[in-house]
């Protein structure tokens, strides 16, 4: 189950960088983008874990913050 829905997250993720992103100005704040650390930091850390980091980077890629490098860690 957990597989499943990893794999279900890292498709929605895959479905977001081909279909929609390239619709879209480039706006991210840092490297790698927002969706490239999601799918990452839910593959290295699992789905829940790996849910809340990508979470927690798209609340920081605005203005407010510097951006910048920020590699899953």
């Amino acid at each position: 189950m957990a597989t499943a829905a990893r794999t279900a997250a890292l498709a929605v993720i895959g479905a977001y960088r081909r279909l929609v992103s390239p619709l879209l100005p480039p706006a991210c704040r840092f490297f790698p983008s927002c969706s490239e650390y999601g799918a990452m930091a839910i593959e290295r850390h699992g789905l829940l874990r790996g849910l809340r980091l990508a979470a927690s980077r798209l609340l920081r890629c605005n203005p407010l913050f510097r951006g910048g490098y920020d590699p899953v860690r």
